[in-house]
C-alpha cells in the first residue's frame, strides 16, 4: 500500500509557497512606505503653494486697506471696532465655540446637495457675516440711516473676526503634518476668500468702493512681489 502524500501549498510564479508569503509580506510593507512618501510630497507641495499664497494675503490686505479710504473714516472705524471687540471678548471673556459649530452645521445643511463643497464651505464662508449683510443690504435701500450703517459695520467686523479666528483654530487642530503645510495653505486660502467677501460686500453698500479696483490692485501688488522674488533668486545683480 503506497504512502499517502500530504497536500502541498500551491506554488506561485516564484515556484514556492514560501515565496508567495514573502512577496505578500513585501507588498504589505511597500504600500505604507509609498503612502507615507506621497503624504510627505503632498505636504511639500502644499507648503510651497501656501508660501505663494502669502503674497496674495499681503496684496489683498493692502488693496482692501487702500480702497477702504473712500469710505468715511468714522464709519470704517466701527468695522475695526467690531474686530477689536471680538478679540477682547475672545481673549478675556469667553470663547463662543458652540455658536461657531452651529454656524458650520447650518452651512453643511445648505450645501448638503453639493458634496464637493459641503466639507470646505463651513471653513471658507463666514456664515454669520453673510447673514448680517443679507439683512442690512435690502434694508439700506429703505432706511438710509447712518446709525444703522454704523451698527452694521460693527457687527460685520465682529462676525468676520469671529469666523477667521475659529476657522484658524479648527484648521490648526486638524493638521498633524510635520511641516504644518496644510495649515499654512488652508488658512492663507481661507483668509484670501474672506478678504474678497469683505470687498464684495463693501462694493454693494458703498457707491465709491470699487471691487474691480480692489481686485486689480491686489493682482498688481502680487505681481510686483513675485517679480521681485524671482529677480532676487534668478537674476542677481552684479
Amino acid at each position: 500500500m503506497g504512502k499517502k502524500e500530504s497536500p502541498k501549498k500551491p506554488l506561485n510564479n516564484t515556484g514556492s509557497a514560501a515565496g508567495q508569503d514573502a512577496a505578500s509580506f513585501g507588498n504589505e510593507g511597500i504600500k505604507p512606505k509609498l503612502s507615507g512618501l506621497t503624504d510627505k510630497l503632498l505636504s511639500v507641495v502644499k507648503l510651497i503653494l501656501g508660501l505663494c499664497f502669502l503674497a496674495f494675503v499681503y496684496s489683498s490686505t493692502v488693496s482692501l486697506s487702500a480702497e477702504s479710504k473712500v469710505i468715511d473714516p468714522a464709519v470704517m472705524g466701527f468695522f475695526w471696532a467690531g474686530i477689536a471687540s471680538f478679540t477682547i471678548i475672545h481673549l478675556f471673556v469667553f470663547e463662543a465655540a458652540e455658536i461657531y459649530r452651529r454656524g458650520q452645521k447650518l452651512l453643511e445643511t445648505v450645501f448638503k446637495f453639493f458634496a464637493p463643497f459641503v466639507k470646505i464651505a463651513p471653513f471658507l464662508l463666514p456664515i454669520y457675516a453673510i447673514i448680517i449683510f443679507l439683512i442690512y443690504w435690502p434694508l439700506s435701500y429703505l432706511i438710509r440711516s447712518v446709525v444703522a450703517l454704523r451698527y452694521f459695520m460693527f457687527l460685520f467686523g465682529f462676525a468676520m473676526a469671529f469666523h477667521l479666528v475659529f476657522s484658524a483654530k479648527v484648521l490648526r487642530g486638524r493638521q498633524s503634518d510635520f511641516l504644518k503645510s496644510h495649515y499654512i495653505f488652508g488658512f492663507s486660502f481661507l483668509y484670501i476668500v474672506n478678504i474678497v467677501v469683505i470687498a464684495f460686500c463693501f462694493n454693494l453698500i458703498f457707491a465709491d468702493f470699487s471691487f474691480v479696483n480692489f481686485f486689480n490692485n491686489a493682482f498688481q501688488v502680487t505681481g510686483e512681489i513675485v517679480f521681485a522674488v524671482f529677480r532676487q533668486l534668478f537674476m542677481p545683480q552684479k
